[in-house]
Formats: structure tokens, sequence, C-alpha cells
């Protein structure tokens, strides 16, 4: 079985955000550090190369494969920032009605500026998020 990629690494986060973040996604991503770490009250780290996660939980698969992978974390991704969430339930579906111009993939929200979305709506979605991701996996989670 191969090994996941996507772990907790010793990567700084400040040097991967200089590295790939331009000026105006660098601001962002301060913002969005400061949003997601009043969300999930944890530090941020880097995850693989390049996601900086907050938290962690562990799943496991009905094929019995098991691994670790962060609550809610970000990615800068060409001109696009992108938050890893799930955003499954009817009530988030109406968050991301009134979070403003994105898009959102299976577990990815893409935007562009910050300031395209409401961040009221976006702490909210991160919230419950993270909250579905602890009922469906429960048990101990590591900072």
């Amino acid at each position: 079985m191969s090994e996941a990629k996507t772990k907790p690494t010793a990567v700084d986060v400040d040097e991967y955000l200089s590295s790939k973040a331009s000026g105006e996604q660098r601001d962002d991503c301060t913002k969005l550090m400061t949003l997601l770490k009043t969300v999930t009250r944890q530090s941020p780290r880097m995850w693989g190369p390049s996601i900086v996660g907050y938290g962690s939980y562990r799943y496991t698969y009905e094929s019995g494969r098991t691994g670790e992978s962060c609550l809610t974390g970000f990615a800068v991704r060409g001109k696009d920032l992108v938050v890893y969430l799930v955003a499954e339930s009817p009530e988030q579906q109406a968050l991301l009605a009134r979070l403003g111009k994105h898009r959102m993939g299976k577990a990815c929200l893409y935007f562009r500026r910050l300031a395209d979305l409401d961040a009221q709506v976006l702490a909210q979605l991160v919230a419950e998020s993270v909250a579905e991701i602890q009922r469906r996996h429960p048990g101990p989670a590591s900072a």
C-alpha cells in the first residue's frame, strides 16, 4: 500500500507562503490564517508540500486503510486560493449561496480574492465543516 503524501511536515508555513503567494494573496493568506485559527483553535502547520492545515483527525476507509488529515486548511493554487472543507448539507449549501464569488469542488472551495467573500459566512462554513468531520470521525485528534 502506498504511503499518504498529505501528512504533517516540518516545512515552515511562512516559507511556503513566501514562495507561492503573490502580494495580494499573501495578505489574504494572513487573514485566512487568523480566521482558521480562530475557528479551529489550532495553530497552522504544513501538510504535505502545499497545504496549510489546522487540527487533525484519523479516518478509516471501508477497505480498512487508515490515515490522518487536517480538519481544514488552505493552499495557494496558481491565481486561486483553496480552502478545504466539507459542504454537503442543505444548510451549508445555503451558506455557499450567500458566500460570494467562488466555485466549489468536492471538498475544495476556490476563490481569487478574500474580498469577494463574506468572511462571516466563510467562518460559519469552516466551523460547520469541522463539526461534521469530527462527527463522522470521532476519536482523539492531535493539535
